[in-house]
């Protein structure tokens, strides 16, 4: 059976700059909306079916979270949804956020 693959935050950030990616937040919606990664989509139970039916299963996905735990299994759906090429990224939104502060927005 297919896995999700693993992602740095500095490989997230250059496909994230090229537009190589989608982008998908599962951390609660006050964090999302404090701050997240341009261009992120923020997944609950309420926009998970929309956003499945919605993606393009054959651009890369990336699934973050606050550290990396829990995105983990996020990514694993997504490969079980027959999502092409999938990533969790390691470390999650307070990794990348050290590392960019300049790329996250609020709202």
């Amino acid at each position: 059976m297919p896995n999700f693959k693993h992602i740095s935050p500095q490989d997230a950030h250059a496909m994230a700059a090229a537009g190589n990616c989608q982008l998908a937040d599962i951390r609660d919606e006050q964090s999302f909306a404090t701050a997240h990664i341009p261009a992120a989509t923020h997944l609950d139970n309420q926009s998970l079916q929309q956003f499945v039916e919605a993606a393009d299963p054959d651009k890369a996905l990336i699934i973050y979270c606050y550290h990396g735990n829990s995105s983990q299994s996020a990514a694993q759906y997504f490969v079980e949804k027959d999502f092409t090429e999938v990533y969790s990224m390691d470390g999650g939104f307070e990794m990348w956020r050290q590392l960019y502060p300049q790329d996250t927005v609020a709202g």
